[in-house]
């Protein structure tokens, strides 16, 4: 959807894929997510924008679910307005006789495609995207039980089956109902901001989940730049969290001015380098709370803070919550029945 309507309209238009045998909560899922999300979204700016959600079909006639539940269309894909957002859901086993019967919903998704919209497919739903020939070039993944097949089909795909998501400019792949879940969830963080996106990932989720980050292969992003004096520096920040350098300290011990380090760092990575230590150390500090007993304190040092309130205020900062919060929830999680 062009800019200038989202503005105007202050609405995020989103489309649910329908087509016979698919499996039902790769669609009510991401809608009750999405529904949450936004929910909270206006609860913390009331100009926060609005979700238009259609579902949509090769037509508009009742589609049987796996779970044997008919879902109505709002529209056919002939009718339909190009989303912002377009979810692609899974089918039980083999894809291709449903693919064979949906050509206006294959060519529709190649459209939308190109006129901008971003595209989620999940699991074997995957397929269709690789039909569309929209996933040429680009990284994939899919369900477990199809790998050997899709890799036969569509050999032009980057198929990357260690993954349980891969994220392709604006084309994301799920390899699970939870990993479909994470991408949503990284969604809701991209139109209702962090906070939204924490609220509805521990209302759907109880178990303890990897950030979205950590999970996905994200195309481009190994080995993405070429300063090798860059990548020294990023391998012993990861090597050394328990430092406490400022930046010009830094960039001293490297013989670079911290002028030219700034400058060379947001170049390389796309973000500035305080933000960058700051997260590994963020990762490390929930790493310690979850799998040691070392005191809020102890683990403070071990990320580079010389006292537990610097600690303290980064994950309030991040995370919306304290050290010892996240410490009981994280271990109620691994340990409650």
């Amino acid at each position: 959807m062009p800019r200038s309507r989202k503005l105007r309209d202050n609405k995020i238009t989103i489309a649910l894929v329908l087509y016979d045998h698919m499996l039902a909560t790769s669609v009510s899922l991401p809608l009750e997510m999405l529904r949450a999300g936004e929910a909270i979204g206006i609860r913390e700016n009331k100009k926060a924008p609005r979700l238009a959600i259609q579902m949509v079909a090769e037509t508009t006639e009742a589609v049987t679910t796996r779970a044997l539940i008919k879902l109505l269309p709002d529209t056919s894909v002939a009718q339909a307005i190009t989303p912002d957002y377009a979810f692609i859901p899974s089918l039980w086993r083999n894809p291709r006789p449903g693919i064979k019967k949906q050509p206006q919903l294959i060519k529709w998704l190649n459209n939308i495609w190109h006129q901008g919209s971003t595209l989620v497919g999940g699991g074997t739903g995957v397929c269709f995207l690789a039909e569309s020939g929209v996933l040429d070039g680009h990284s994939a993944t899919t369900h477990w039980h199809y790998v050997e097949q899709f890799k036969r089909d569509y050999p032009k795909v980057e198929l990357k089956p260690d993954f349980f998501i891969t994220q392709s400019e604006r084309i994301y792949c799920a390899a699970s109902l939870n990993a479909l879940a994470d991408i949503v969830v990284h969604i809701i963080e991209q139109i209702y901001g962090k906070s939204a996106a924490q609220h509805v990932e521990r209302n759907f989720s109880h178990e303890i989940r990897k950030p979205y980050e950590e999970q996905r292969y994200l195309e481009g992003a190994v080995n993405r730049h070429s300063d090798e004096l860059i990548t020294q520096i990023q391998f012993w920040m990861k090597t050394n969290l328990s430092a406490d350098l400022s930046l010009r300290e830094l960039a001293e011990q490297f013989g670079i001015s911290q002028r030219s380090f700034t400058r060379r760092f947001k170049a390389a990575n796309g973000v500035n380098a305080m933000s960058y230590w700051r997260q590994l150390k963020l990762e490390l500090a929930k790493d310690l709370l979850t799998s040691s007993n070392l005191s809020i304190q102890e683990i403070a040092f071990q990320v580079g803070y010389q006292d537990q309130g610097q600690l303290t205020k980064l994950f309030k900062r991040d995370l919306n919550t304290t050290p010892s919060q996240y410490r009981k929830m994280v271990k109620r999680k691994l340990f409650s029945q």
